[in-house]
């Protein structure tokens, strides 16, 4: 798989189309977590691309431990990407309540 990455990268183009597509899958990934899980969510388009790329890598980190390839099971990586922006927009609720109390106090 990492030749086929150095492949890709090595072809004109390559890396700027990379750039570009971060950003855009953070963008749907975190997009979708936050349609999922209902309630009011403050959060701006870069917080929500970030939301998205950091679910992304908790979702790969998981497929990694069992063994799911993007390229052989993409449906399933996907469900573990937005799952992991799921539960990372939990924490990040979780905390802003716990917060929003201690203040009170």
């Amino acid at each position: 798989m990492e030749n086929t990455l150095q492949d890709y990268l090595s072809k004109p183009g390559g890396i700027l189309f990379l750039i570009l597509m971060i950003p855009l899958s953070g963008l749907i990934i975190g997009g979708l977590a936050r349609w999922i899980m209902p309630g009011p969510d403050p959060m701006s388009i870069g917080k929500t691309i970030l939301l998205g790329i950091a679910g992304s890598f908790v979702g790969g980190l998981v497929a990694a431990i069992f063994r799911l390839s993007p390229t052989t099971h993409p449906f399933w990586v996907f469900l573990l990407e937005v799952g992991g922006a799921l539960v990372l927009l939990a924490a990040v609720r979780h905390r802003r309540k716990t917060a929003g109390n201690l203040r009170l106090r």
